[in-house]
């Protein structure tokens, strides 16, 4: 199963709140990408492109599994940071 789904990387718990919470009141998702994430992925509005089931790190991958297509994840932590995840297919 192929997923597709865009994220934003940062250290804190704090900063992945704050930051969803923007995202929630309406700053697009990709501009805070832009802006705040850790991963090169970034540039691309923090676009991961497709990607199968067992590429990513089981946390994450089970996040995006969870939500629907247009959704956004709540902070997911794993071993580089906590990530906000929207999956887009």
């Amino acid at each position: 199963m192929s997923f597709g789904a865009k994220h934003i990387l940062v250290k804190t718990l704090g900063e992945a709140v704050n930051l969803r919470q923007m995202i929630v009141d309406g700053t697009p998702f990709e501009s805070a990408a832009i802006q705040s994430s850790l991963c090169p992925s970034k540039q691309n509005g923090g676009d991961l492109v497709m990607f199968n089931r067992g590429q990513m790190v089981p946390p994450f991958e089970q996040a995006v599994e969870s939500l629907e297509v247009g959704g956004l994840s709540q902070p997911v932590q794993t071993q580089f940071g906590y990530h906000l995840i929207k999956r887009y297919a």
